[in-house]
């Protein structure tokens, strides 16, 4: 499986969501009114699932799921 693939897969299951809401392009906020508390839950989720170490406030409620994807190809050297 992808990391594109992981990242989504790790964003449906924590935040409860169906496949198709899930707009790539968009901020989680704006698509899916996500809070901070499920932010949070996120991250730890990404965190453990690539065993990486995300900065606080390098992933929140306004960045999209392309830009997490991003992130998380920075963060496991896969970019």
């Amino acid at each position: 499986m992808s990391v594109e693939q992981e990242v989504r897969e790790t964003i449906i299951k924590t935040l409860k969501i169906l496949p198709a809401e899930l707009k790539i392009e968009e901020p989680l906020y704006d698509s899916l009114g996500v809070d901070s508390t499920e932010m949070v839950e996120l991250v730890i989720a990404l965190e453990k699932k690539f065993g990486v170490v995300i900065e606080e406030k390098l992933i929140t409620k306004f960045s999209s799921p392309r830009e997490i994807i991003t992130i998380m190809l920075s963060k496991t050297g896969t970019a």
